[in-house]
């Protein structure tokens, strides 16, 4: 006779239905230590510097920061910077928008999902 062990088959079940408890989210904190390396040219208070504010990032349409020059490849690229688009943008900006002119990229996922943690904190 067959015995079932019920618990992981709830926890596969519940990792399954609520996919967003299964990839903890990154540390914000080690984020923000991160983001000195954007900050030459990004800002996140709104102000102007070589590249768009971060400032209101995360939701935001790619292209839309007030005041802000965009190369034509992304302000026509009709995203809408969510952890998946900024995730695959940090990781090879040009492999997601050709035309692009960021050309910096965070290779390393466990910086880029603490980047990110980072940005959806900035309002």
């Amino acid at each position: 006779m067959y015995r079932i062990q019920v618990a992981p088959i709830l926890a596969l079940v519940f990792w399954t239905l609520c996919p967003g408890f299964a990839a903890a989210d990154g540390d914000a904190v080690n984020g923000e230590k991160l983001f000195a390396r954007c900050s030459a040219c990004h800002s996140v208070d709104g102000s102007r510097k070589s590249a768009p504010t971060l400032q209101g990032v995360a939701g935001r349409k790619a292209g839309a920061a007030e005041g802000a020059r965009y190369s034509k490849a992304l302000a026509e690229s009709n995203i809408v910077w969510d952890e998946a688009s900024l995730d695959a943008y940090l990781e090879a900006p040009s492999k997601l928008v050709r035309g692009t002119t960021m050309t910096i990229r965070i290779p390393k996922p466990d910086e880029r999902k603490d980047l990110i943690a980072y940005l959806k904190t900035l309002e």
